[in-house]
């Protein structure tokens, strides 16, 4: 167990206490290039950024980095969206995930136990279980899409009690989200990262995620720029409507401008204005009070 009283503010926690699961895919050894540019994940971690316990709404989001499933920008779509939270009351906490090569099983598997990981933390960390998010950016929106339609109820009976709590998110944040693989608008670089070079329809369906919709599927908040030309505006605007049609809140934003990957990066334009239209939407929804 691991103490709330040695946990500070941002700190490092291994995703598998017991061992990564499965073999190293990876082909190299884990290195950080450009600042805080990882590749060649196989050792998953989250860092916890905590607020103080005057600030503490009890509301957590994991946070995923996009990188096309090759790469994971740590710093404006992870450790900066971190703190910001932390800033506002809110945990943020960084998924550095395994890199899947052709696995497409990994990133998912990570993501399901961050979120488990969590909840069994959640005491310890001051945190309500049932106000878990998740979010993400470009290829972390679909793994963040991915687990908000691919998620578990836990396995009740299981021997390590991590394994028996839900890997559904509370709600969902996406930045510039891939969501889907389908040739005409779909990301194909994260899609042969994740999947490989494959066609088999039954593959490729189960990661286009605007299909996987159910009246299950937590709660949106979506935002994006209109002249994004690396992740096409449709993969959003799909999750949307597919959201929509079951009858799940949910909220999306087109920025005129803003291309992609912008995340935290401040350009003085209109869309550096999404993590506090986050915020706001935490408190239309009920999250924070």
């Amino acid at each position: 167990m691991l103490s709330a009283q040695l946990l500070k503010s941002q700190s490092i926690v291994k995703l598998w206490p017991k061992g990564t699961p499965g073999e190293v895919v990876s082909p190299k050894p884990e290195e950080t290039f450009d600042g805080k540019r990882v590749r060649y994940v196989s050792e998953p971690t989250l860092t916890v950024y905590l607020p103080s316990k005057e600030q503490n709404t009890g509301v957590a989001v994991i946070i995923c980095p996009g990188g096309g499933y090759g790469i994971e920008a740590m710093d404006h779509e992870g450790y900066d969206v971190a703190d910001f939270l932390q800033s506002h009351g809110i945990a943020g906490i960084v998924l550095k995930y395994r890199l899947p090569y052709g696995h497409s099983e990994l990133p998912l598997q990570d993501a399901q136990q961050a979120m488990r990981l969590v909840r069994f933390h959640a005491e310890e960390w001051q945190i309500d279980p049932t106000k878990v998010g998740i979010a993400g950016f470009s290829a972390g929106g679909h793994l963040a899409s991915t687990l908000s339609t691919h998620f578990d109820s836990g396995k009740k009976d299981a021997v390590d009690p991590i394994d028996r709590l839900s890997s559904r998110p509370d709600f969902s944040i996406l930045l510039y989200p891939v969501v889907t693989f389908k040739e005409e608008w779909g990301h194909m670089g994260s899609r042969e990262n994740l999947i490989g070079k494959t066609n088999d329809w039954k593959i490729i369906e189960r990661f286009c995620n605007e299909l996987q919709v159910t009246n299950q599927t937590p709660p949106a908040f979506i935002a994006l720029a209109d002249d994004d030309t690396a992740v096409k505006p449709r993969n959003s605007i799909e999750y949307y409507l597919a959201l929509k049609r079951e009858g799940i809140p949910a909220e999306l934003h087109i920025f005129k401008e803003g291309g992609h990957g912008f995340g935290m990066h401040k350009t003085g334009k209109a869309h550096d204005q999404w993590p506090l239209m986050v915020v706001e939407w935490m408190k239309a929804m009920k999250y924070i009070k």
